[in-house]
């Protein structure tokens, strides 16, 4: 499936070249930890942009932090260029119940106000807890609840539709 993967990234790079919000000013990628950082990575050499990459581990910003702790594999955060007023691309490999998105949105203001926040995806699925909505997905899957979308990688990246334990 990483011809497939190959195919979404080049989707969504055509369809970031075209965002208006990011014809303005120098636009930055942020991926978040970890199947963003790997998606923002091919979307980066395949914009060209010389911006450094952005990354986040949301951990911290999560809304169920209290309930589940520390991750035994938090990493740090890195944004190496300023967010003030310029345009940001949020990459993540799924967009499921937005939650994480919300916390990545949360994260970056922390750095700055950014003029704006274009939200690019590999894959999008029904499910959204919160009003968030990618503006670049790169493919649209229905799945049953009990399944989960997981992008393995790093090199070569590709998808699984992995079923969760104890619903056969």
């Amino acid at each position: 499936m990483s011809a497939h993967v190959n195919t979404l990234l080049d989707r969504m790079a055509e369809a970031l070249r075209r965002q208006p919000a990011l014809q303005r000013g120098e636009p930055a990628l942020v991926g978040i930890h970890t199947g963003g950082v790997w998606v923002a990575q091919r979307l980066q050499q395949r914009l060209g942009l010389e911006t450094p990459l952005g990354q986040l581990d949301i951990s911290f910003y999560r809304d169920d932090f209290s309930r589940i702790g520390v991750h035994p594999q938090v990493k740090p955060s890195s944004i190496p260029f300023g967010v003030e007023d310029r345009p940001i691309i949020l990459v993540d490999d799924v967009l499921f119940t937005g939650r994480t998105i919300r916390a990545a949105m949360n994260e970056i203001f922390d750095y700055g106000r950014p003029a704006s926040i274009t939200l690019a995806v590999l894959v999008e699925r029904a499910g959204r807890e919160l009003p968030i909505q990618a503006q670049v997905v790169g493919e649209h899957l229905e799945l049953a609840p009990e399944q989960r979308v997981k992008l393995r990688g790093p090199d070569p990246l590709h998808l699984e539709i992995v079923q969760l334990e104890g619903t056969r």
